[in-house]
């Protein structure tokens, strides 16, 4: 039926209807979910159609920067349909690809509708848009079709109507509204209080730029000259490295950047200043004599096993201070010295401007053992524990909490600034203030499996970035501190936001893993009162991949498989208890009764459940079949159950 035979509402009415049962409402819900977390860290919404799916476009960019129903912070979307003009020089079918590359940062969102699922223009958005690590979801009409192919997740609805398709996609828009603001927004009985997504800061990073490059690969073998490990190399990455890592990863986090450095002319610098452009990192380049400082990781299985540096032995003249240098520093709402010991923080122009600012931003200052003394009075120095010992010229062999305590007050009296917080590897980090005030210990949420390198520079942003947000100084650390963590956890050559450390990224990893080629393992359950059982089950599964995805059931879902008076525990604290544990990567909650449509999303390569489904036929295996994916069993403790420990519990009977 065409829409010109839809003569009234009767009959126009039931079509809708039937249009719109095919749309998976838990799926939006999700969506919604994500969208909350991902613009609370920073992250942005871009949307794409054509034709009526161009206005549709811009009404769901409407209601996310202006309001749905209630009263919240205005969210950034942006619609690239309202802005064509780049089709004259570059043709219509790269007119939504050529936006993703302006706007687009790692972490964002992009949403395409299109109802032939077709628009080469919306396929070249997409594909732009995975190639900058941006996730994509897609409403569309009836799949298959190539648009829903391309996105890592689709809404597709089989109409008659081009109008019918169009006016689901809709309802979805403003269901998508929804579910963002019930969990962007807290509600009371009369009001609803508005929860301010993470703030977007203008900082300054002041500091010397390396180039990291990074050599992966297998070795499985000795060299027959020398005993060495011979690495085959399967890739190979280049970032910028020192104070470049961290303006990247202040981007990463939403932050508006100015790096103020002294770049070489040489290839290396040329090629990190390519690096830090594609980042969206703005460079004030005062200009050096010397070569650019190259370090080459050469790793295998994810661990290195040599490093190899170049230019580190030749000294290099940073050029003079200039106009545009000083007025970074001056218009920035927070700083940070990233000092790498190649003469940026050293330099007279630098001090001077840092000076200037001491009192009125938050000023961070990183150390380096052959760098700059940090300028005196300002906010926070954090050295780590090498780098405290070597600015007391002391021996780096001790490293109690006492010894750290109380290396980071003398330096605090020694350097003259507000804190001295000393990071302490896997142990975390200690704050001081003045010496009549209690040190501030706070541990990591875990001990960091992975290459530290890097993680100082983590720390150190997340720091800057909180005291600039107005976070008192204790808060500060210990966001920093979780940050540093997840960044080792997850590898150092992977950009790792620090807010979204808060409520880790699951679909994130999952897609880092499948573009690195690694294996992702998943297990699933309640989990209402977790017990050695669990633990036990849960270490098992992860040695059998590289990352553990644990799926678990809301509280919704457990009520209706174990009863009214479940869970003892709410799904909050046990995605907490979860996370916290060493062998869990990542926590995704489902609502239905089986796990089944969140894994079709998921597509692990493993699937895990404990021994005690011996001999049962599982309702995963038929799933996981779909992707060739693997259903295995692990031991499992006898004995133990939560069940049993809630009996014992009322009961009052012990073991």
């Amino acid at each position: 039926m065409c829409a010109a035979e839809v003569r009234g509402l009767p009959e126009y009415v039931p079509l809708l209807a039937a249009a719109l049962e095919q749309v998976d409402d838990g799926k939006v819900g999700e969506w919604g979910a994500e969208l909350a977390a991902r613009v609370r860290r920073g992250a942005r919404v871009l949307v794409a159609g054509n034709g009526g799916s161009a206005a549709q476009a811009q009404h769901l960019v409407a209601e996310l920067v202006g309001r749905f129903v209630d009263e919240r912070w205005p969210l950034p979307a942006v619609a690239l349909s309202a802005d064509t003009a780049v089709g004259n020089d570059y043709g219509f079918d790269e007119v939504f690809a050529r936006q993703v590359r302006a706007h687009a940062r790692p972490g964002d969102v992009l949403v395409v509708l299109s109802v032939s699922g077709r628009s080469p223009n919306v396929l070249q958005a997409v594909q732009a848009a995975r190639e900058l690590g941006v996730t994509t979801w897609a409403l569309t009409g009836a799949a298959p079709n190539p648009v829903a192919a391309a996105c890592e997740d689709r809404i597709a609805i089989d109409a008659a109507a081009v109008p019918t398709v169009q006016e689901c996609h809709l309802v979805v828009a403003h269901r998508l509204c929804a579910a963002v603001d019930r969990a962007l927004c807290a509600r009371s009985a009369d009001t609803v209080q508005p929860v301010p997504p993470a703030r977007s800061l203008s900082m300054a990073v002041v500091g010397d730029v390396l180039l990291d490059r990074d050599w992966d690969g297998e070795a499985d073998r000795l060299s027959p000259e020398a005993p060495v490990p011979v690495v085959d190399v399967t890739s190979r990455r280049e970032r910028a490295g020192g104070a470049g890592l961290a303006a990247v990863l202040a981007v990463a986090d939403g932050h508006r950047v100015t790096l103020v450095t002294a770049l070489g002319g040489d290839e290396a610098g040329r090629r990190v200043r390519e690096l830090l452009a594609q980042a969206g990192v703005r460079v004030v380049d005062l200009g050096a004599a010397g070569p650019t400082v190259v370090k080459i990781r050469v790793r295998a299985r994810g661990q290195t096993v040599l490093r190899v540096d170049e230019g580190t032995l030749s000294g290099g003249e940073v050029g003079a201070w200039t106009p545009e240098a000083a007025d970074a520093i001056e218009a920035a709402q927070c700083v940070l010295v990233a000092d790498y010991g190649r003469g940026v923080a050293a330099s007279a122009g630098v001090r001077a401007a840092i000076a200037g600012r001491v009192g009125q931003v938050p000023i961070v200052w990183d150390p380096h053992p052959r760098g700059a003394q940090p300028v005196a009075g300002i906010s926070v120095v954090v050295p780590n524990r090498d780098e405290a010992a070597a600015a007391l010229h002391e021996s780096t062999q001790t490293g109690s909490l006492a010894v750290d305590v109380d290396r980071a007050r003398r330096l605090r009296a020694y350097w003259r600034v507000g804190y001295v917080a000393v990071t302490r590897g896997p142990l975390g980090a200690v704050l001081v203030d003045a010496d009549a005030t209690a040190p501030l210990v706070v541990g990591a949420p875990r001990v960091a499996v992975g290459d530290s390198s890097g993680a100082g520079d983590r720390f150190a942003v997340t720091m800057t970035a909180e005291l600039g947000a107005a976070a008192g100084p204790s808060t500060a650390v210990a966001r920093a501190v979780h940050a540093a963590t997840g960044f080792v956890d997850a590898g150092h050559h992977t950009i790792v936001t620090a807010a979204g450390l808060e409520v880790p990224d699951g679909w994130g990893l999952v897609a880092r893993m499948r573009a690195e080629g690694r294996t992702v393992v998943a297990t699933g359950g309640c989990f209402d009162l977790l017990h050695a059982g669990h633990v036990e089950t849960l270490r098992q599964a992860r040695d059998l991949g590289d990352c553990l995805v644990v799926c678990l059931n809301s509280d919704a879902s457990v009520a209706r498989l174990k009863g009214a008076a479940r869970p003892v525990v709410p799904v909050s604290e046990r995605a907490a208890l979860l996370q916290a544990l060493g062998c869990v990567d990542a926590v995704l909650v489902f609502d239905e009764d089986t796990p089944a449509q969140l894994l079709r999303r998921m597509r692990p390569d493993i699937w895990v459940k404990g021994g005690d489904y011996a001999g049962v036929e599982l309702p995963e295996q038929s799933v996981l079949a779909e992707w060739g994916g693997q259903v295995v069993l692990v031991p499992y403790r006898e004995g133990l159950s939560t069940t049993t420990l809630i009996a014992r519990a009322a009961g009052g009977v012990g073991r």
